[in-house]
């Protein structure tokens, strides 16, 4: 196994040698290291380029609606989905691929383009469930790799601008450097190809190695794409100083999800401060979609709309 593992090391970081300016700082904070300085990470790493002053607008992510969407006999269809977006004032619409017919044809992605144009909201985003942690030669890579080119295509169709993606779970028996290079390759081939659609891959901080601030800040400076960026979950970061590691992160986000809870390092939940979630983004110049994810027991037809009310209260208060 160790060599197997050494192998699919060389074998990647044979493929992925760019001279970068994050490379080079890299470099440079590896020498600080040596020489006994401090080398933060966030050194080697560009936020996103904004221009202008915060600027928010809000969608619902078609996850919050999974108890409806979901099963043999969903309750209610992708285009129901849509129209109660419509219904609660908002700019856009998340449309979760989990919940799309097994076989999605173009005709079904034109229909539900036509109905969000018609109802006047755009697609903010679209999210797949991916794992890049498999190796090299396992069938089950590139299976996951072409899982997420098809739905690049799909989002094109739908003219949606990113796609949120998981980097996947180490593997038993694989070193985590080994692993680590594994999910950066196979993030790296799918932007090539989303690029090439116009359409941008936002990394989520959603456990495994991206369960910290840290964790996913080693993908945002390790990934050379300028189709690559972050899916901000204001939930995920299970941590007793979850709001340090949201304003450590929002700087390079292109899409934030806001749950209505955030939870403590022994996972305990407690609400969200919409106050403070907001003067972070705006802190950070963020300019995009505030996507609420409803995750609570409740109704979420009944509470998404009071929750968006609380989130424009707070945002453009």
């Amino acid at each position: 196994m160790k060599n197997n593992n050494c192998q699919q090391s060389a074998q990647i970081a044979a493929s992925s040698q760019k001279i970068t300016r994050r490379r080079f700082v890299q470099s440079t904070a590896a020498t600080m290291a040596i020489a006994g300085a401090a080398a933060p990470l966030a050194l080697a790493i560009d936020p996103v380029k904004r221009t202008g002053q915060p600027k928010f607008k809000f969608s619902l992510a078609a996850y919050s609606y999974r108890s409806l969407l979901s099963g043999d006999k969903p309750q209610m269809s992708m285009h129901d989905f849509i129209s109660d977006c419509a219904k609660f004032g908002l700019e856009g619409t998340e449309l979760t691929s989990y919940y799309f017919p097994k076989d999605v044809t173009p005709a079904y992605l034109a229909s539900l383009k036509k109905h969000c144009f018609t109802l006047g909201l755009d697609v903010s985003g679209t999210a797949v469930g991916n794992d890049f942690g498999h190796g090299a030669d396992d069938p089950k890579r590139a299976t996951q790799i072409q899982h997420v080119k098809t739905w690049v295509d799909h989002a094109a169709a739908m003219s949606a601008p990113v796609i949120r993606i998981f980097a996947g779970h180490h593997k038993q028996g694989r070193d985590e450097v080994v692993s680590h290079k594994l999910m950066v390759s196979a993030i790296e081939e799918c932007c090539d190809y989303a690029g090439s659609k116009g359409v941008f891959l936002a990394l989520e901080n959603h456990g495994g190695p991206t369960a910290t601030a840290k964790g996913l800040l080693q993908f945002i400076n390790d990934v050379q794409s300028p189709w690559f960026t972050v899916n901000l979950d204001t939930g995920n970061f299970a941590s007793d100083n979850c709001y340090d590691e949201i304003e450590q992160i929002a700087p390079y986000a292109m899409n934030v999800q806001v749950k209505v809870v955030t939870r403590n390092s022994a996972r305990e939940s407690q609400p969200a401060d919409f106050n403070r979630l907001a003067k972070i983004l705006k802190d950070a110049a963020y300019r995009g979609y505030i996507v609420l994810e409803y995750e609570e027991k409740q109704d979420p037809r009944t509470q998404s709309p009071i929750y968006i009310e609380k989130l424009k209260a707070a945002f453009l208060g």
